[in-house]
């Protein structure tokens, strides 16, 4: 079996449709470890991605006032149990441009594998880039995700950004995320993760309000069992008058897992107003009771209410 037919089983065995990769009206990237398998561009959209001897490098342009109907789908994986991946990206949507991205990161045989992905990306005036990632890891564990991205909003700019590991075991997760948004700029940073075992989840994510009535969200939605770990720090600044930010951070622990929630907020602009909040604890006891009393377990119980809150 070709790497990428392998790549694409594992896709599919998560959950993902192999035929948008063969569509001629979809633009894709698809990399196995440090190899390129597969890339195409549609009109509009530029893409120029090269393998290294660090790893893959790819700029991708969406030049002016292109809004594209279908999504841009990335496909990153190592499919061996032993491997490193580090990827270099450079996203640029020009004025008035819009496209969603979704990104699926496969390691299904992680035992000891490194996953690095150092992003920048540029939105200009009026431009709207949304930018879905969704990971899957398999049961060992052995998996180091690094994942940085620093992002510019110009003027009426708009960035959703969204991370979800619900699915096979998180490894050690870092996440370094960094927004700037300008005038009248709007973004919303989400991340989904359940850990179990002894896995360690860090995520940082960081919102800089430096224009006249941007505004901004950050939520996460984090799970732990066992003896998982997590450490959650949402960072937004509010520097400019009229912008707006909310940080709002919900962990759940079993057993003997131990979570940490960091909500920083600054203001330097007295028009400027910055809010958090932050919750730490077990599952809703009433939400508990209800649901075993309509026959599910209490491991059952726990699983329903942690899958709805990530989902």
């Amino acid at each position: 079996m070709s790497d990428i037919d392998e790549l694409m089983k594992a896709y599919g065995e998560a959950g993902g449709d192999r035929a948008i990769f063969e569509n001629n009206e979809i633009a894709h990237l698809v990399a196995n470890g440090h190899k390129l398998l597969s890339m195409k561009s549609v009109a509009g959209l530029e893409v120029d991605a090269k393998e290294t001897l660090t790893g893959i490098s790819a700029t991708v342009t969406l030049k002016e006032g292109i809004k594209l109907k279908n999504p841009v789908h990335l496909c990153f994986g190592v499919l061996h149990k032993i491997g490193t991946q580090s990827i270099t990206m450079d996203v640029r949507l020009e004025k008035n441009a819009s496209a969603h991205f979704i990104a699926h990161c496969i390691f299904p045989k992680a035992e000891k594998v490194r996953h690095i992905m150092d992003a920048v990306v540029t939105i200009a005036e009026g431009a709207d880039m949304r930018y879905s990632e969704t990971h899957y890891h398999g049961l060992y564990g052995g998996i180091e995700v690094v994942p940085k991205s620093v992002v510019s909003i110009g003027k009426n700019g708009r960035y959703f950004a969204d991370f979800t590991l619900i699915d096979g075991r998180v490894g050690t997760l870092d996440i370094d995320y960094s927004v700037e948004a300008g005038e009248d700029a709007v973004t919303e940073l989400t991340a989904k993760v359940f850990g179990h075992a002894d896995d360690d989840i860090k995520i940082r994510e960081k919102v800089v309000l430096g224009g006249e009535n941007a505004r901004s969200l950050i939520k996460t939605r984090v799970a732990i069992e066992d003896d998982a770990t997590a450490e959650v720090t949402g960072i937004t600044e509010g520097n400019a008058a009229g912008s707006r930010g909310h940080v709002d951070c919900m962990e759940i622990v079993k057993d003997r897992a131990v979570a940490k929630a960091i909500p920083i907020v600054t203001v330097t602009n007295p028009l400027a107003k910055v809010t958090h909040e932050a919750a730490i604890g077990s599952v809703d006891k009433r939400q508990m009771e209800t649901l075993m009393a309509h026959g599910l377990t209490p491991e059952e119980a726990v699983d329903v209410i942690v899958r709805g809150i990530l989902r």
